[in-house]
């Protein structure tokens, strides 16, 4: 089947109906669901489109704050630029992958000063990864 992403045989309960919706939704627009997200005193309310490091408001961009949300609810795990367009900017947009790294500067940007900006991380020849985890640089 085409575009099918799951399917429930008869009968089923209400109550699972739900948990795979839930799921569904989850997957393919996370910034729909209403859970505050918190990491190292960076916090997240996807609600009210609140940002906010050690209790100070940030002001961000729709595509940073969908960014980071993403980010902060995939802590540790490298996503390449084509994953990062396909779960924050959508499956049916089309934009150069490098419009990625200009939001990654951009998110980088709104949440220096605080330390909190090393915690976007570039992984060379692979990605971005989101993690609390400081990388220690190598020198030759």
């Amino acid at each position: 089947m085409l575009g099918v992403d799951d399917y429930v045989t008869k009968p089923f309960s209400p109550k699972e109906l739900i948990a795979r919706i839930k799921a569904v939704i989850r997957r393919v627009s996370p910034t729909l669901l209403a859970e505050k997200v918190e990491f190292h005193g960076l916090k997240l309310d996807p609600v009210s489109h609140h940002v906010t490091i050690n209790e100070e408001a940030l002001d961000l961009g729709p595509t940073e704050f969908r960014l980071l949300h993403f980010f902060m609810t995939h802590t540790e795990r490298v996503y390449s630029r084509e994953q990062l367009l396909d779960n924050v900017w959508g499956t049916n947009v089309y934009v150069e992958d490098r419009t990625v790294d200009v939001h990654i500067r951009r998110l980088r940007k709104a949440i220096s000063g605080s330390g909190h900006e090393d915690f976007i991380q570039t992984v060379r020849g692979a990605g971005y990864r989101f993690s609390g985890k400081t990388v220690q640089k190598v020198r030759n």
